[in-house]
């Protein structure tokens, strides 16, 4: 049934493309993926993995108030991260990345100063280029911790305003968490000897809202946020079922958030900041801030990004959390590129814990080949302490080759 959804689903959008087609656009491409491992970890002893993605996106403008916007991805892999059944997912509450899922559908209504969004799309906040802590309202798929994506959420979006001052508000009837690492895999590095299990996860019910008021100056780009609703991030619960076995639940406490950002451009260097305080009501998640400061230059045909993302815990009550926001502060964070030229370009981005316990540097090569294909080769590069957030993945070096067409 199922099949025969997303096959109809696919023949509408190719309808709409031949019956308007002035106002009718689509996009997509077909990646294949190569991912090398040189070492193996305890809980899991592959070193290769090949991957498959297929996206495809349409977008409708049905007058001048009215447009829409719908996409599909279809995965496939070699390692099991992506679910064997051939099932249409919309709220991304799977353990593994779904085979076809809806990556976002919404309309949007624009008449003057308002524009509205309903339905599944993507809502970016903050500034800051390297970490942002007030992006309350974007989980993401971390089953590969270093290499996330975005996932998009069902919402309810309205933005009013002018060139000067914008107020956004959310509304979110639908919770959607951020994907983790699988248990049975390198990325979870769950120690050796234990036997590990998952029970299903407890989803919090309920809303989440958020507002955002943005102002630009003559001299700086500042806004204010605020999050009432749940962490996409989990805690966990633990049951020991036998020795050395161990029941896990994934939980979503609740969490407030104030925050802000700015950002101030200067002569020759942009300087970036955001900051973000969090609450919550659930008696094992921790009260803490969260801040960013980075400068930005782009020079002819290099861009540079660099900063320092900090941490301060106010009331510590959480023993056992997947927290990759956090696990990036107490660190130095910076982004480099060159454009070599309109076919070639160069990219380095690297974190290093400010103890030295914990290193990690990607740097990625792309290349267009014709029109349509582009090659790219990244190396990734994990050293550190067990004990860090960073560290503890020093076995997850790793090379990447992927090719793609895009139409």
């Amino acid at each position: 049934m199922k099949r025969r959804f997303l096959g109809a689903g696919c023949w509408v959008l190719g309808l709409s493309a031949a019956l308007f087609a002035q106002s009718f656009s689509q996009r997509g491409f077909l990646e294949t993926d190569f991912i090398g491992y040189p070492q193996t970890v305890p809980n899991d002893s592959g070193q290769e993995i090949g991957e498959a993605l297929f996206r495809y996106e349409a977008f409708y403008k049905l007058n001048s108030d009215w447009q829409f916007a719908g996409g599909i991805d279809a995965r496939a892999d070699t390692h099991e991260q992506v679910d064997r059944a051939w099932e249409l997912s919309w709220d991304d509450r799977e353990r593994r990345r779904p085979s076809f899922e809806v990556r976002q559908l919404n309309a949007t209504y624009a008449k003057k100063k308002l524009t509205v969004v309903l339905g599944k799309q993507f809502i970016r906040w903050g500034k800051a280029d390297i970490l942002n802590p007030t992006d309350r309202f974007a989980p993401q798929d971390y089953l590969s911790v270093v290499d996330s994506e975005f996932l998009a959420i069902t919402a309810a979006r309205a933005t009013y305003g002018g060139q000067s001052n914008t107020i956004d508000l959310v509304w979110v009837p639908l919770f959607t968490p951020s994907r983790i690492p699988l248990l049975d895999q390198r990325w979870s590095n769950v120690p050796a000897g234990i036997a590990l299990g998952e029970l299903p996860p407890s989803f919090p019910g309920g809303s989440q809202f958020g507002a955002r008021w943005n102002h630009i100056g003559s001299v700086a780009e500042y806004s204010l946020s605020f999050y009432d609703g749940h962490n996409n991030l989990p805690l966990f619960n633990f049951q020991e079922t036998r020795p050395l076995a161990v029941e896990i639940e994934r939980y979503y406490p609740q969490m407030r958030m104030y925050g802000g950002d700015a950002a101030i451009p200067l002569k020759g260097v942009t300087v970036k900041a955001e900051a973000a305080y969090f609450t919550s009501t659930t008696k094992t998640e921790d009260e803490y801030a969260l801040y960013v400061v980075q400068l930005e230059r782009q020079a002819g045909e290099w861009f540079f990004i660099g900063g320092y993302a900090g941490q301060v815990v106010t009331e510590h009550r959480s023993i056992f959390d997947f927290a990759p926001d956090r696990g990036l502060t107490s660190a130095f964070l910076g982004r480099a590129g060159y454009t070599i030229d309109t076919n070639r370009s160069v990219a380095l981005e690297t974190a290093l814990r400010q103890n030295g316990k914990g290193e990690w540097a990607k740097l990625e090569y792309s290349q267009a080949l014709g029109a349509h294909w582009r090659a790219t080769a990244a190396l990734t590069l994990i050293r550190g302490d067990e004990s860090d957030f960073l560290g503890q993945y020093r076995r997850n070096s790793h090379a990447m080759l992927a090719l793609r067409y895009s139409f």
